[in-house]
């Protein structure tokens, strides 16, 4: 009787498991409980080198994957490089070219990407954002809303749009550097009740202003994390801007992740290319109606 009691006991326990299993994947939900590693991949952008760029971002994809990262971010505009206006001519539609390739390196190594990228549609050209699953396909993408319209000719076309996606990991929202300078914007984000929010940054200041620039930096993540009452990782270049009135500014790093109380979770190197990886426990919550 014993015996039998205790070969019940079993059973019953893997029936419970697979119910829970089964439920987990139905719903959406990391079998982690929630804890997600986040990396973000501060690279080295060179203004038009898009092979170049496309080495640097593979290389930060494979260091990353090798720490276990389940969502792996890049900094803004790292194909082409920010208000760089020859992305008039030689950026692609999304999907195209570039976003087919960086989806192919998702498929590749199996991981979640959120990348900013130049976007031609029709005679415009946008500041977006994509975040793809590992599987290859784009779960999402955002237009840079808030564009600083004097620093290129002709400017980016804004976008109008603020959007957040579910994903296994929990409630996803993408915005763009400046983005995150508006109120009203954090206010929409903030209605769609995301878990986290990936921002990628081209964070930029004359050299004497560096590194004292990044704490400024660490204060736009900060007071966006607690608008949105979310995790928000703001990830940054390295670099210089090589075109237009900010020409000569460098991009310094620091990149930062904070979470929704405000709390800072960690901070990339100071003007140096870095891979930082983020332990993150995400809650999620109900999807926003």
């Amino acid at each position: 009787m014993k015996e039998k009691a205790v070969k019940t006991g079993k059973a019953f326990y893997f029936v419970v498991a697979a119910l829970l299993f089964t439920c987990g994947c139905a719903c959406g939900v990391s079998n982690r409980m929630g804890n997600v590693k986040v990396a973000m991949c501060q690279i080295f952008c060179l203004d038009g080198d898009r092979s170049g760029n496309f080495a640097r971002i593979e290389h930060a994809i494979a260091a990353a994957k090798k720490a276990r990262a389940d969502i792996i971010c890049f900094p803004e505009t790292v194909i082409l490089g920010w208000v760089n206006p020859d992305a008039h001519q030689r950026a692609y539609p999304i999907p195209g070219e570039d976003s087919d390739r960086l989806c192919r390196l998702a498929e590749k190594y199996r991981t979640h990407i959120c990348v900013g990228l130049a976007e031609k549609d029709g005679q415009n050209l946008y500041d977006s954002v994509i975040l793809i699953d590992d599987t290859g396909q784009i779960l999402l993408k955002h237009r840079k809303i808030n564009i600083l319209t004097e620093l290129m000719t002709p400017p980016y076309t804004p976008g109008s749009e603020v959007n957040a996606v579910q994903t296994r990991f929990g409630r996803i929202g993408l915005l763009i550097c400046a983005d995150t300078f508006l109120d009203d914007v954090l206010c929409r984000m903030a209605e769609l009740k995301p878990d986290l929010v990936l921002v990628p940054y081209g964070w930029a200041a004359e050299e004497d202003k560096w590194p004292e620039h990044g704490k400024n930096l660490e204060k736009v993540v900060r007071k966006a994390a607690v608008k949105t009452s979310s995790v928000v990782v703001g990830t940054d270049v390295v670099g210089e801007i090589t075109h237009g009135p900010w020409t000569g500014q460098t991009y310094g790093g620091q990149s930062v992740a904070v979470d929704k109380n405000g709390k800072t979770l960690a901070v990339a190197a100071d003007r140096d290319a870095d891979v930082k990886i983020i332990a993150v426990k995400l809650a999620p919550r109900p999807a926003a109606r």
